[in-house]
């Protein structure tokens, strides 16, 4: 009985944040309250499949929490089974030195070039090749928009770092580890102007307009790990 009071008296000195510590791949109480959805469960690929609608093939793989692109794997490109439109998406990603991936919002097929998303871009900034145009770098609408924070706060290969997109009607916002890193309106002048000089300026309809489509995490090569992925339709 002594023994039992003395492990309840340690426990009660705990500080509260050890009882709230997130859970990786795990919603909170109040996150689904709030209407958050996961998109990743920790265990499989389920709500996954690739681009031309199969399953996930092993160039892919969950271990530990994480989904895994294998180096060598050559699993391709893969993307949610369901569309989104507005959206608060959030992801944990880690790569390797000088890797490239990315993350791809309203992927979709367009009537004239193909299977296209509006891209996120991951990017090992120091060491992958694609880092020669601002708009190519880490945070970036890729080849579009580069960021507006000169710096963004980004960690190095090996550790994690979390993005964040925001869909909100035409206003779409990037956001890395905590901090707003790009801002724009599809369709504005800017928007318009920096489409027509990249290399989606011959798609059709116009590349960025449509509203809706899956979300695409890319293979380029390198080994890419991520976790934690959920949306809240807003």
């Amino acid at each position: 009985m002594k023994n039992i009071f003395c492990l309840l008296i340690i426990v009660a000195t705990f500080p509260a944040s050890i009882f709230s510590q997130k859970i990786d791949n795990q919603l909170t109480a109040k996150e689904k309250r709030k209407g958050w959805i996961l998109l990743f469960n920790g265990v499989d690929s389920e709500g996954w499949t690739t681009t031309n609608n199969k399953a996930v093939p092993a160039g892919w793989i969950v271990k530990e929490g994480t989904l895994n692109i294998l180096k060598g794997g050559k699993g391709g490109d893969i993307m949610t089974v369901n569309e989104y439109s507005n959206f608060d998406l959030y992801i944990d990603y880690k790569i390797e030195p000088a890797c490239n991936s990315g993350v791809k919002y309203f992927f979709t097929k367009y009537e004239k070039g193909g299977n296209l998303g509006m891209e996120f871009q991951i990017l090992d900034n120091e060491l992958a090749e694609d880092n020669k145009l601002e708009n190519h770098l880490s945070g970036s609408f890729y080849d579009v928009l580069a960021p507006t924070n000169p710096k963004p706060p980004i960690n190095s290969p090996g550790e994690w770092n979390t993005l964040r997109i925001v869909s909100k009607g035409k206003n779409l916002t990037h956001w890395l580890n905590g901090i707003k890193i790009l801002s724009f309106t599809r369709g504005s002048k800017e928007f318009t102007d920096a489409v027509s000089k990249s290399k989606f300026s011959k798609t059709s309809p116009a590349f960025g307009t449509i509203d809706k489509g899956h979300i695409m995490l890319q293979e380029h090569g390198g080994v890419a790990s991520f976790k934690n992925i959920k949306i809240k339709l807003i």
